[in-house]
């Protein structure tokens, strides 16, 4: 994903930042603690298709 379109997107949820995670191809929002997929390149902004982040995953702010 484009670095600028990141930039432009928040998290559905908190309105927080979002973070790319390109080895599992998600936009990440720590504040949340939720992995929002990108499928084909479109991210997946809807809650009920992020997953929860793990512990390790949350305390691994990149």
């Amino acid at each position: 994903m484009d670095k600028k379109l990141i930039a432009l997107l928040a998290c559905p949820v908190c309105k927080g930042e979002l973070k790319l995670d390109r080895d599992r191809n998600e936009l990440i929002c720590y504040q949340d603690a939720m992995a929002f997929p990108i499928r084909d390149g479109i991210p997946v902004m809807l809650a009920s298709e992020a997953r929860t982040l793990t512990t390790d995953e949350r305390l691994d702010k990149h």
